[in-house]
């Protein structure tokens, strides 16, 4: 629950008996909601009533400012009860309804974002929509009690019209999910260079970044400047990726007491960040600073994984090994004040050593740098820590690392913002795939723990081997039944990675069925792509395919990647056409906005080379074994596969055998196979090999 929703609530209302903790926070307003279902589409049409949708998710600041403000309105929610059927949708477990309603209100007011408001007819066909409404007519807008009568008058005066434009408008939404299938293929790396230069074009040289104020991590765009910059030898552009991840790690996006990261920044310097963390956003930031610590070879970038895995192993994970979807940025009604501290706390909680050692280094002053403009009255003298200070001398450092500890320990008494506790299949998928590799990097046996636990977790949970589904959402013992394909690729993605991280072959297995499933229930095998949801989605306008990778990549590019991997690890060729006629369908987004795209250019990139194999032979739990798998893992390489003999893995690789009883590592490219070599240094300088010229 929210903290202005006491359970104590004189009210309640059908979302109390839902599992989404978003749903739940609204249970015990004096709305009527219902959710996302037949129940309140049955009342709609039997009372000819206008549908109030309203989306958002509970970790959403806005959110709560509009829920304080208007839904626990005793007036305002009588007048909706009174005209309308309100339904509360958590985007989070129903991305497939989100993305149709907020294409119409991106199409119809040029903006987006949550909470999303919209009114639909019983029908479910938008009229009307938009984002945050204030209580009173400011910022240039109605109220939203004004917006409300204004509603009611237009649907009972001019019903036909409303219904007319909403068919018109549902028509024009159809036809934009429709890709010219017949492009020609990106084929050359014309498409590559250019996307590298506009993400470039847009770096910002002083603080990193890419982009002005606010500010979003978004790794998928360091992700494939890495790639670039490795095809293309452009040094420049590791230099842009460095600088990026030094200034985030340094910044207040990143919590310099308890590691993780805040889903953006308000200003371009990374310094006060929207205090919301996002799972998404620490798996795809453990994956780019991995990489940047393979290219760049700065320890301060694998210290960044250790302390954001030990935040996610700390904060955001079930007993059982699921991880937890996100942590408010609000607490005691105010954004931040979990994360921020005064000067007089600072010398109150330190020795005088430790105090100045923080205001020297953590920028902490007087007057604070951070001011909560959503609350009527702020909390004065706040400060966001972040790295402001030269590199501390050795005395100071002690001091620091000491007040760090003591400062942490202080935090963990103070009331903790909310934490979202659904388990989603692609956040954990992305978070799998981030655990592997660290382990896989960093030599790490916890992690790889940690991704054993939590894969076990998705299949006891989230699972149903016998009709090979694969859930959404799984809270407190009870699993959604609904079907996206985020899930699938985004778990996809992170077997894969584990698979190459271990060699352990019932992961392989599991991979092959997840992709095979994949394929049977989203692919189109006429026009190429994924859709986002199965064929029999109930209560859907349209059916999308997404072809947008923004805070976390589109399905379209996790498939296509995670599809090239294991192809190239299995032989399946027929997985490689799929990836193909992906980019084919979506060539004009490679081509035209790139922007929009950028974990798409990662499949791009895989598919025009042909990749290296390094198969290792003998038992991979050994330690001669584990050695060359974790050899084969310290080189950044983008275009390359580590697989085992066993299991489903290509035929040619189950004929390999180790050495005299002892683990063996064959380099391969294409049909040819270096000799076979237990020498680490020997794996490590065939990756390092230069790829052929195409120019």
């Amino acid at each position: 629950m929210s903290e202005s929703t006491p359970a104590s609530s004189k009210y309640t209302n059908a979302l109390v008996r839902e599992k989404s903790p978003y749903l739940l926070q609204h249970a015990h307003n004096p709305v009527q909601w219902y959710a996302w279902g037949d129940e309140a589409f049955a009342l709609a049409r039997s009372a000819q009533k206008p549908i109030f949708l309203s989306i958002g998710y509970s970790t959403c600041h806005w959110c709560h400012v509009m829920e304080r403000e208007t839904f626990e309105d005793v007036a305002c929610a009588s007048y909706l009860n009174e005209h309308f059927i309100s339904i509360k949708v958590d985007r989070e477990e129903r991305p497939d309804i989100d993305k149709i309603y907020m294409s119409f209100v991106q199409t119809t007011t040029g903006s987006g974002g949550w909470p999303l408001n919209v009114f639909l007819t019983p029908d479910l066909q938008p009229f009307y929509g938009g984002t945050y409404f204030p209580p009173e007519p400011k910022y240039g807008r109605m109220s939203f009690r004004q917006l409300l009568e204004r509603i009611v008058e237009l649907w009972q005066t001019r019903r036909t019209e409303l219904v007319a434009s909403a068919a018109d408008i549902t028509e024009r939404l159809r036809a934009t999910v429709s890709f010219d299938s017949d492009n020609a293929f990106p084929t050359g790396e014309r498409e590559l260079h250019g996307a590298g230069q506009t993400y470039l074009h847009e770096f910002d040289s002083h603080h990193g970044g890419f982009g002005g104020a606010p500010k979003f991590p978004r790794p998928s765009v360091p992700l494939y400047l890495l790639r670039y910059a490795h095809r293309f030898h452009d040094a420049d552009a590791i230099k842009a990726v460095l600088k990026t991840c030094d200034g985030m790690a340094a910044g207040g996006i990143h919590d310099q007491l308890g590691g993780g990261f805040a889903r953006y920044s308000v200003d371009e310097k990374w310094l006060v960040p929207h205090f919301e963390k996002m799972l998404y956003d620490q798996a795809q930031l453990v994956q780019l600073y991995l990489e940047s610590f393979l290219v760049g070879g700065i320890n301060r970038h694998a210290e960044v994984v250790r302390q954001t895995l030990d935040y996610v192993a700390r904060d955001m994970s079930h007993p059982d090994g699921g991880f937890y979807s996100a942590e408010d940025a609000d607490s005691e009604g105010h954004e931040g004040k979990f994360y921020c501290w005064t000067l007089a706390e600072i010398r109150a909680l330190l020795t005088p050593e430790e105090a100045h050692a923080v205001e020297r280094y953590l920028g902490v002053t007087e007057k604070g740098n951070f001011v909560d403009h959503s609350h009527p009255q702020p909390l004065a003298g706040q400060n966001v820590l972040s790295e402001v200070g030269p590199h501390p001398k050795p005395g100071e450092s002690t001091a620091l690392a000491s007040a760090r500890t003591r400062l942490l320990a202080a935090r963990a008494h103070r009331v903790r913002p909310h934490r979202d506790d659904k388990v989603l299949a692609s956040w954990n998928g992305m978070m799998l795939g981030a655990v592997a590799r660290a382990h896989a990097i960093l030599g790490d046996a916890t992690y790889r723990q940690m991704a054993e636990r939590n894969l076990s977790f998705i299949q006891r949970n989230l699972w149903d081997a016998q009709t090979r589904t694969l859930s959404h959402r799984w809270r407190e013992g009870e699993k959604d039944g609904v079907q996206l394909l985020d899930g699938y690729a985004n778990l996809l993605a992170g077997v894969v990675d584990l698979y190459e991280a271990t060699l352990v072959p019932a992961t392989l297995e599991f991979a092959v069925v997840l992709a095979e499933t994949m394929m049977e229930r989203f692919y189109d095998p006429v026009h190429g792509g994924f859709w986002q949801t199965v064929q029999d989605t109930p209560h859907l306008l349209l059916r999308n395919k997404e072809d947008y990778d923004g805070a976390e990549p589109g399905g379209n590019s996790v498939a296509a990647l995670a599809l090239l991997r294991l192809s190239a690890i299995c032989e399946r060729k027929e997985w490689h056409l799929a990836a193909e006629k992906t980019l084919r369908l979506l060539a004009q987004r490679l081509h035209q906005t790139p922007q929009a795209v950028p974990h798409l250019f990662l499949a791009l990139d895989w598919i025009l080379q042909e990749p290296r194999r390094v198969v290792i032979t003998g038992d991979a739990a050994g330690i001669e074994a584990g050695g060359l798998i974790h050899a084969a893992h310290q080189v950044f390489h983008p275009h390359r596969v580590i697989l085992g003999t066993q299991g489903p893995v290509d035929p040619f690789a189950r004929e390999l055998r180790p050495l005299e009883g002892r683990p063996q590592a064959y380099c391969c490219t294409g049909t040819a196979c270096q000799a076979p070599t237990g020498d680490k240094a020997v794996v490590q300088a065939f990756l390092r090999q230069p790829a052929p010229d195409h120019h």
